[in-house]
């Protein structure tokens, strides 16, 4: 798909000059060569061609404009032709000749003739007529197939070919950016190697003058330079760009640190539990300790887990936490939630960490369950040098807001679901034979039975779990067709899946291969998403090579650790998800992992079977590693198993007979013999995958190079796979955008680094380009055939990207138009942003061909290898679809398998190869040679001569060209230190083609000028000519160090690309001579310094070398025979005068055991340099007496060409020896440089008075007002209220009446230090979070602005000052927000600041330097051993570069002494006594030092020989301690100026251990101008909590700061005004004494000009403000991780000044003791639990416990209220609980011992909470709980007035209700509801209480005492309980009174009655019969 122009000649043209045209499609520009000298005609002859994607639309234009061309000015337009393509488009081919326009659309004489053929997206190509192109054949691949280069020795030179982007190189010179910056440093992924595409250069003055011709007036902000990466994918561009990067960092072990703290839980499941709460990281665990007794437990540990481990495991480690109930030492527990994630997760969290986040616990066991409860975590993971910003630590006050701070990365919905994954395992085919015991090879011997050695199972792990598949035994085919299915949440917080394909073994299983599936990449959550979907694919396993040897040194990489270095496997998967309903009732509910059986799916569904056509040719090999040996040395080529030569598996029969198609069996045997025999078919051959053995031959000390000179061994394979193309082809195309997003972004951060004009018009060009990159890939990928082979994931994921790409060129598009020279590094920002994304989206998680692996075989030994994506090299008849490195040339840099490769062994290189491969579709097979340099003959196999398509065995170029090659090699700069002294004795080798030289050795430096020219004669390059001069091959530089025994070290590496000149072009400007460039020098993956250098390749013609430039002979006499580099191309150079202030040196190491004692400091710079003067003693006095030198030099005009400054200090030993200590090189001038001020700038400091005006503040948190002083403008700078403003406030607030007098101020005499601090960090933490509301505005802003300019100003927070009115709105607008700050009492405060104070204030380097100076070796390791073990001293000092001469003006100044130059009005160095006053506040985060996971910290301060050990008052078991202790201490600077506060922790035996220590200068802080020696405070007051501390007060600072910086004032004057300059502030003028008198004074109006100091002009900077420094505390055992924070500040005092007061008092806050009794009057609507045994009526037997949170032990019943069957009880009991209460942590302080073991008691802060529970009393079971309630001792509920008031809702605060605070309201009384959940975890309410809270302070408490229960003093009376109220075995006779009596009673009676009544008739009948009788007889 491409559009070609030909642009043949321009015809009448008028006058003589020199011409050039441009030809612009679609934006994209291409100029022509510049025709000298034309006359009436140009004849340009020269193709173009635009690769295109979307089919060209009719009314598209083609633009041609043809200049005048001039060297010196811009070119002149003659006339312009211009044309609609639509006739074009319907007929393909066209000829077209007419005449130009001129610039008033006038038709003049020129007429142009072009010829234009396009060439459509279906392949389809105009008529191929023989006329057409003659001159070029350029059109071989759409040509006659056979034609093949070998044929057409002589046509291919033709003018045509030069690419459009040289010619445009050639017109504009070194316009942009050079030919090829190989050097260029590359972020990002290390595998993706780019396309050389050669940037096309449009200059910038072009574009201005076009815009001045498109409106006179267009914003040139608006211009984009589209594309300067021209995408001409021209004939020559046959090389691709190679990766500089070597070393392979996947496997490699590094630090990382988890820390985990839990807070507490809440809500959890289940009656009255003690929970334990348990962390799992992989394999450890650690268990908090046991809560009684509750269900939400406080804990706030805090737990460390440390690992040394690969990322790749670290990440998959699983964090699990658990909440297990009653666990003690007998019984495990019983689970009651948990909660899991994967550690990677936590990783990509912003600052790697969630913190203050609540898990949500669910139950593995019974999925159907739902919530358990929430537990709230901090979790963080920290790698070697990730810094934590941990929010700040204060009151945790916030109302916990638990569903919006849950415990799961952003987008994860809050209610996650159970859902299954089903893993789907068909087969895998291709295993290695693994199974090598002697054993199975003795079996083999005597049974004769040849089995297949390996018996595997596929092992799945996935969120923790693990799942196998059955053993197949003994098959290298093996098929399970079974499924694994997980039972996890879904969406899961772990993202890989683990598939592992295992050999079962007797002794220990070993992995075959591995592969994980990423679930982001087969899901995507948008709402477009789809579910994880996977297959049916094969996926492909890498691991070690496939020799069996018993013991595998490179096992790990089966692993799936490191890059595998060969194909082992390929395993056909299927992923499916099922969310499941949970509430389903036939749901089996427990987790566990189940195997069962799955369908198997048919031979085709993976796709069809294709025969696939590999071939490779190697070009060159060198380079190769002399370790080696000399034996022969050959490469083999594999891809799959094909091309293996141990395996043997390269027959095809096995895979067509797979083929579902046609699959009958005579023509697989046909197919089998032709390949076999000698090859019936003509175009049939067997594979060559192996290059012959060949001996190396010697290139010089390190290297060997093989004989590859004019004939190139070739290889060929071919192979059977599904047809996958597609997926890679989509990939391909998203890559290649990718690369061109990346190399344009690359130009862009290079243009800004070296601050070239215009660098935002490239990034629009680059956006441009990225969204119609975006656009076409849309349409490319929509003509998607719908194959069935297609999965699902396919298809979604089609769907996906498509939508993505297209959202992503819209955002480029809008990204475009917003970019500004403002705003251009937060755009690029953005646009990386972009890269990641298509990075993501193009790598393909379905695989498809398995790459391609290159061995180098030494002896039939592996000795290297390269690994090559099949989807670089595969080919496609759509350009944009082709592997980038198709049918190119690529240079492939061999390395080291597995860990071998690891550290120096893998920054060598073991050889450098230029292959060229080609990956194809078997019938595509007749472009393979299309890429090649041409000139070659085929040699093929005897069987293949004559017939066309067959593979050749070897090309055997005829064509070969001769150069020289010119390598000026200027200076290298922060090289890497290889010597023990640190420095190096560097040399530089270069490598070109099989030839290597090296330039001089230069000793003892880091930055070595060589100033040396290599000449590299006759070297000779196979091909065409032409070709050679757009892609000539890379050069390779190696710096190494000499050393004088032993084998040079490696110090790094870079590539080049040389310019070219051919024999018949002129060697002039603008590409000769070439310029100097720096090329960036790699050491494995580490940057390891800079090459200044130039490269050019001449060609030899007829006339040999008298035609090249000529070589100026040596002119350094003293150099021998070493060539400098030329005049032309060296810099520039002007003479500079460096000044050097020497200050003094400070902590050096020994040097060779011996102390420094007469240390002396060398510069040298650009060959020049001073020395210092020497110390004479160095333990006295580090300093040197004579304090600025200066030298002259001479350096380059181009300060981004400076050299480095060294800087070297030596040691004057007896008898004139030296020797060094240690050096250090400044690398960048840049920031010495100094710059004479701007004349016309110096005219606004004189103008008139400018009034600083003080407008009362707002009361909206401090947003610091900047504002910038113009002339003449009534500049305003805001100041504080001043005290009669507070009081009115306070006047109206009291009138304002209402609530707000609830909240009552605290009284001055209340307030203390702390106070102010605790308000501080609220200040702190409102201003954080304004920060990020800002930022999230500004982003909104930048989205909705798209086209206002305007607006632009106001966007850039920080740079731009907003006009004062705008200010004004601003915080009128923001007053609202803050109403509920409004009645706080205003108390001073400081500033606290999260971080080290040096960070705000540039590390105080404002005149005085510190420089680190290094001895040493840099280790091995890629981390670059921590520089802090190499640092020996430091050297303090500054530097002033400037050009000679001076202005006079500055010498002319009054007071200006020429012994100090530019450092003028500098301090002396002499020593000076200091009190130094170290304030140590707290600490947080420490890292646990004891088994128990806390640590017993205390500090420690070390300065000079001062050692303060604060060991007596260390703080047991804490990791948050709160020291509040001030040290004084005696210095002397500058022997003592290191401050080290250090924290230790306490151990009862042994040594204590070293947690973390933080170093301060304060050298640089005493002797900064921002006067570092003791914070100014907000406000000045003689008296209190806030009173002034420095000995001077503000006014004798301030005329002590106008007498140094020589201003005028400071003039007092009245109403309250100061004057200084011409600034002039107002503020408050009087002050109140201890016994509130006002007194005028000066003070405020002086302290308020200190505040805004930096305003004053020339010499105003920010003061440094009273303030608390947070400084990460380190340990060197564990560098770079921060091992806790401390928080402090320090306060200097010079001792020749009047003494400071006493330190302020600091200690901690002592807790105060607060007796809280408790009155439980009643209870009603208690449920009833019981059922009576006499009368089965339901009852309770109610009592009522209490405690507060932290006490359980102590807890507290009432008695019981027996048989209550309504629910009322009635106690008037009373509980009392005395507690230590900080009011203001708002914390209880409870000491105790955590176990009889404890040496000592530990503290607890614990928030004020007391629980109130109901019972039901049971005399022969465990009591029964009923329900309960927590009140929060600050804010809980009102309590209701009546039982009947009282509803459930007070407890579950779902309704607002009046809240209150036991603390300010001393009693309380009322109704509460007791809670409990219900069966269906519901919450509802139990019962009620009435009781009654009485807070009393200990003082009261003993004033008026009250009794426990209802005893003396105070007693409370009896209740009035029922009579039923007792117990019944106790009194039976009372129990059958109120229990059966009182309900019987009329049954009993009757009952009565009626056994009277029966007892009467029984008597009857018993005495009647006698009565009758003696009647009868008459007795």
């Amino acid at each position: 798909m491409a559009l070609i122009v030909h642009l043949k000649t321009v015809t009448d043209l008028r006058g003589r000059g020199d011409r050039i045209a441009k030809v612009a499609f679609r934006g994209l520009s291409f100029y022509t060569r510049v025709l000298e000298n034309c006359e009436d005609e140009a004849l340009f002859d020269e193709t173009f061609r635009w690769p295109i994607a979307s089919s060209i639309e009719v009314n598209e234009m083609l633009e041609i404009q043809v200049f005048n061309y001039s060297k010196v000015f811009s070119n002149r337009l003659i006339g312009t032709f211009q044309m609609v393509l639509q006739k074009v488009v319907e007929e393909k081919l066209l000829e077209v000749t007419d005449t130009l326009i001129d610039d008033n659309n006038a038709a003049i004489r020129t007429s142009v003739s072009i010829e234009i053929r396009y060439q459509a997206m279906d392949g389809t190509v105009g008529a191929w007529n023989d006329e057409e192109f003659l001159e070029s054949p350029s059109g071989r691949s759409e040509g006659n197939p056979y034609e093949t280069d070998g044929l057409l020795p002589g046509h291919r030179q033709s003018p045509s070919k030069a690419s459009a982007a040289e010619r445009a190189l050639r017109r504009a010179g070194k316009g942009v950016f050079s030919a090829m910056k190989l050097g260029k440093a590359r972020p990002g992924k290390d595998d993706h190697h780019r396309k050389q595409d050669e940037p096309a250069v449009l200059e910038t003055e072009d574009l201005d003058r076009k815009a001045m011709r498109l409106g006179g007036g267009l914003d040139p902000d608006t211009i984009s330079l589209a594309s300067v990466t021209a995408v001409t994918t021209n004939v020559s561009n046959k090389r691709s760009k190679p990766d500089i990067k070597m070393e392979p960092s996947a496997g490699r072990p590094m630090d990382y640190q988890v820390s985990i703290t839990i807070i507490e839980a809440r809500q959890l499941v289940g009656l009255n539990m003690d929970p334990v709460v348990c962390v799992e990281i992989g394999e450890e665990k650690k268990y908090t300790s046991m809560k009684e007794s509750t269900n939400c437990p406080y804990y706030n540990e805090y737990f460390v887990f440390d690992f040394h481990v690969p990322p790749d495991v670290m990440f998959d480690k699983i964090v699990k936490f658990s909440v297990i109930h009653s666990k003690n030492l007998l019984r495990s527990g019983t689970l009651v939630g948990s909660f899991k994630m994967d550690v990677g997760t936590v990783y990509t969290q912003p600052e790697h960490q969630f913190y203050h986040r609540w898990a949500i616990l669910s139950d593995p066991e019974d999925i159907t369950a739902g919530l358990k409860g929430y537990l709230k975590v901090d979790v963080a993971v920290v790698g070697k040098g990730d810094n934590i910003k941990t929010p700040h630590k204060a009151n945790e006050t916030d109302e916990d807001d638990i569903e919006g701070n849950l415990l799961l990365p952003d987008g994860v919905p809050p209610e996650r679901q159970w859902a299954r994954f089903y893993l789907k395992i068909y087969r895998a085919e291709g295993l290695p034979r693994m199974n090598t015991s002697i054993m199975a090879n003795v079996k083999k011997a005597l049974i004769g039975e040849n089995k297949d050695l390996v018996d595997p199972y596929v092992q799945v792990v996935f969120a923790g779990q693990k799942g196998k598949t059955s053993v197949q035994k003994s098959s290298y085919e093996p098929q399970w067709n079974e499924q694994i299915v997980f039972t996890e949440m879904f969406p899961p917080l772990c993202k890989r899946i683990k598939v592992q394909i295992r050999d079962s073994d007797k002794v220990n299983d070993v992995a075959i291969g591995t592969h994980f599936v990423d679930l982001r990449k087969i899901s995507n959550e948008g709402d477009k998403g789809f579910l994880p979907t996977f297959g049916p694919a094969w996926v492909n396993m890498y691991g070690s090579t496939r020799n069996y040897t018993l013991m595998d040194e490179h096992q790990d990489l089966n692993e799936g650790l490191g890059e595998g270095v060969s194909f082992r496997a390929r395993l056909l998967l299927g992923l499916a998800v099922e969310i499941l309903d949970t509430s389903n009732p036939e749901l089996t509910s427990s987790t566990e992992v189940q195997l069962e059986p799955a369908t198997p799916v048919t031979d085709n569904c993976t796709g069809k079977m294709e025969e696939f056509f590999l071939f490779g040719s190697f070009l060159e090999a060198t380079m190769i590693d002399r370790k080696i040996g000399d034996k022969p040395i050959n490469f083999e080529v594999t891809i799959g198993n094909y091309g293996n030569e141990i395996d043997g598996m390269s027959r095809p029969v096995i895979k067509k007979k797979r083929d579902g198609g046609d699959g009958n069996e005579e023509e697989s045997e046909l197919l089998q013999n032709s390949s076999d025999e000698e090859g019936t078919d003509e175009g049939e051959f067997v594979s060559i995958s192996t290059s012959p053995p060949l001996r190396p031959l010697i290139t010089d000390r390190n290297y060997f190079h093989l004989p590859y000179f004019e004939k190139k061994p070739c290889i060929y394979i071919k192979s059977w796979w599904q047809d996958q193309r597609r997926r890679l082809y989509n990939s391909n195309i998203i890559d290649k955008n990718a690369d061109k997003l990346e190399e344009g972004l690359n130009d862009v951060h290079e243009m800004i680094k070296t601050e070239k004009p215009h660098p935002e018009r490239r990034l629009r060009g680059v956006l441009e380009e990225l969204s119609s990159g975006c656009l076409r890939f849309v349409t490319l990928a929509n003509k998607d055939q719908n194959h069935n082979s297609r999965t699902r994931l396919d298809r979604e994921r089609l769907k996906s990207c498509m939508r993505e790409l297209e959202t992503m060129g819209q955002q480029a598009k809008i990204l475009r138009s917003q970019v500004k020279k403002t705003t251009i590094r937060d755009k690029l920002k953005q646009a990386q942003n972009f890269l990641q994304k298509l990075r993501f989206l193009a790598d393909e998680p379905q695989h498809s061909i398995p790459d391609i692996f290159i061995w180098m075989m030494s002896n039939n030994k592996r000795i290297a290898y390269a690994r090559i994506p099949s989807k670089d090299i595969l080919y496609s008849i759509v350009d944009e679809e082709m592997g980038k490195d198709c049918g190119k040339v690529k240079t492939v840099f061999l390395k080291l398998p597995g860990k071998k490769g690891f550290g120096p062994a893998g920054w060598t290189v073991q050889a450098k190869m230029e292959i060229y491969l080609w990956l194809g579709l078997n019938k595509q097979r007749k472009d393979f040679l299309s890429g090649l340099p041409c000139g070659f003959e085929e040699k093929k196999l005897p069987r293949g001569q004559g017939i066309l398509t067959f593979p050749p065995i070897s090309l055997l170029y005829t064509k070969k060209q001769v150069f020289q090659l010119r390598v000026h090699m200027y200076q290298a700069r922060s090289l890497f230190a290889a010597d023990s002294s640190g420095l190096s004795d560097p040399f530089a080798r270069v490598f070109f083609i099989s030839q290597s030289q090296c330039t001089e050795v230069l000793n003892e430096t880091l930055c070595p000028t060589w100033d040396q020219l290599l000449v590299f004669d006759n070297v000779e390059l196979y091909g065409e000519a032409h070709e050679m001069r757009d892609d000539p091959p890379i050069i390779v530089i190696e710096i190494y160090d000499q050393d004088t025994v032993g084998k040079a070290d490696f110090m790094g590496r870079t590539f080049a690309k040389p310019v070219v000149k051919m024999s018949d072009e002129e060697y002039c400007p603008p590409r000769f001579p070439p310029q100097l460039e720096y090329y960036q020098v790699y050491r494995g993956n580490s940057t390891a310094g800079d090459l200044l250098a130039a490269f050019e390749l001449l060609q030899i013609g007829p006339a040999g070398k008298s035609d090249l430039p000529t070589i100026d002979g040596p002119t350094d006499l003293d150099r021998g025979p070493i060539l400098p580099v030329p005049l032309g191309i060296r810099p520039v150079l002007s003479k500079y005068r460096v000044e050097i202030l020497f200050w003094g040196l400070r902590d050096l190491k020994r040097v060779n055991l011996a102390q420094v004692d007469r240390p002396r400091v060398d510069i040298e710079c650009a060959g020049r340099g001073v020395q210092s003067s020497l110390i004479q003693n160095y333990k006295k006095n580090p300093n040197f007496s004579t304090l600025v030198k200066w030298f002259e030099v001479d350096l380059p005009e181009n300060e981004l060409l400076h050299p480095p400054l060294n800087i070297r200090v030596v040691d004057c030993r007896a008898f004139g020896r030296y020797t060094l200590v240690g050096s250090h090189a400044v690398n960048s001038l840049r920031k010495f440089i100094y710059r004479p001020p701007d004349k016309k700038a110096q005219h606004w400091s004189m103008a008139g008075e400018i009034v600083v005006n003080m407008e009362p503040e707002v009361p909206v948190k401090k947003l610091e007002t900047m504002v910038k002083l113009e002339a003449n403008s009534d500049a305003v700078v805001k100041v504080d209220v001043s005290e009669d403003e507070k009081d009115k406030k306070k006047k109206k607030k009291k009138k304002g009446g209402g609530d707000e007098i609830e909240e009552e101020e605290p009284d001055e005499s209340m307030l203390d230090w702390w106070s102010k601090y605790f308000a501080s960090i609220e200040t702190m933490k409102e201003e954080l979070r304004q920060q990020e509301a800002a930022a999230a505005e500004a982003e909104e802003k930048d989205d909705m602005e798209t086209t206002d300019g305007l607006k632009g100003q106001g966007k850039t927070k920080e740079k731009v000052k907003v006009p004062k009115d705008d200010k004004k709105k601003k915080q009128q607008q923001q007053v609202p927000e803050a109403p509920e700050k409004k009645n706080k009492q205003k108390i001073d405060e400081l500033k606290v600041y999260p971080k080290e104070l040096d960070l705000d204030f540039d590390n105080f380097e404002d005149w005085l330097h510190t420089f680190s100076l290094f001895r040493g070796k840099i280790g091995d390791d890629d981390d670059n051993t921590a520089d802090e073990d190499r640092i020996v001293g430091r050297f303090k000092g500054s530097i002033c570069v400037y050009k000679v001469p001076l202005p006079d003006d500055i010498t002319k100044e009054a007071g200006y002494d020429p012994n100090f130059g530019m450092f003028q009005g500098i301090p002396s160095n002499d020593p000076i006594n200091v009190l130094v006053r170290v304030y140590v506040v707290r600490a947080t985060d420490l890292h646990p030092a004891d088994i128990n996971g806390k640590a017993d910290p205390y500090v420690a301060i070390k300065l000079g020989k001062t050692d303060i050990k604060d060991k007596e008052n260390y703080i047991s078991k804490q990791l948050n301690p709160i020291f509040g202790k001030s040290f004084d201490i005696e210095a002397t600077f500058p022997m003592e100026s290191m401050l080290t506060v250090a924290v230790y922790d306490w151990d009862l035996v042994g040594s204590d251990d070293l947690i973390g220590e933080t170093k301060i200068d304060l050298e640089n802080r005493y002797y900064s101008k921002h006067r570092a020696t003791c914070g100014i405070t907000k406000t000045y007051s003689i008296h209190g909590y806030n009173i002034w501390r420095d000995p001077q007060k503000p006014t004798q600072i301030l005329s002590r700061l106008c007498k140094e910086g020589k201003l005028d004032g400071p003039h007092y004057g009245p109403g309250g005004r100061v004057k200084v300059t011409n600034r002039v502030f107002t503020g408050p003028t009087e002050v109140e004494d201890e016994n509130g008198q006002k007194k005028q004074t000066d003070e405020h109006l002086a302290l308020t000009v200190l505040h805004h100091w930096e305003d004053i002009p020339r010499v105003g900077c920010k003061l440094v403000p009273e303030h608390v420094e947070t400084r990460p505390l380190l340990n060197p055992d564990k560098p770079g991780i921060e091992q806790g924070r401390l928080e402090m500040w320090v306060d200097m005092f010079p001792m020749d000044m009047p003494a400071p007061g006493p330190a302020i008092d600091i200690s901690p806050r002592k807790p105060k003791k607060y007796e809280l009794r408790v009155i439980v009057w009643n209870t009603d609507e208690v449920v009833l639990e019981d059922d009576d045994y006499f009368t089965g009526e339901k009852s309770s037997d109610i009592f009522v416990r209490g405690w507060l949170k932290g006490q359980q032990e102590d807890k507290q019943d009432t008695d019981v209220h027996y048989h209550s069957l309504t629910g009322e009880g009635n106690f008037n009991w009373r509980f009392i609980f005395p507690f230590d209460y900080l009011a203001a942590e708002e914390k209880i302080v409870i000491s105790k011992k955590e176990s009889m073991f404890s040496w000592d008691e530990t503290e607890y802060k614990i928030p004020a909470r007391l629980t109130l529970q109901v019972w039901d009393a049971d005399h022969f079971s465990a009591d029964d709980f009923l329900g309960g309630i927590e009140l929060d001792l600050n804010r809980f509920p009102r309590g209701a007035k009546t039982a009947k008031q009282c509803s459930m809702e007070l407890g579950t605060g779902e309704i607002e209700v009046p809240m209150v605070s036991i603390f300010k309201q001393k009693r309380v009384k009322g109704w509460w509801p007791f809670l409990a959940r219900d069966e269906n975890d519901e919450m509802e309410m139990t019962g009620k209480v009435e009781a009654e809270l009485h807070l009393l302070t200990a003082e009261e408490a003993e004033k008026s005492p009250a009794g426990l229960a209802r005893n003396e003093p105070d007693p409370l009376e009896k209740p009035n309980r029922p009579d039923t109220s007792f117990i019944w075995f106790l009194n039976p006779l009372k129990s059958i009174r109120y229990f059966i009596w009182h309900t019987y009673r009329w049954l009993l009676l009757k009952v009565l009655l009626l056994v009277l009544l029966l007892l009467m008739v029984g008597l009857f009948f018993y005495s009647m019969p006698g009565y009758l009788v003696k009647k009868l007889l008459g007795a």
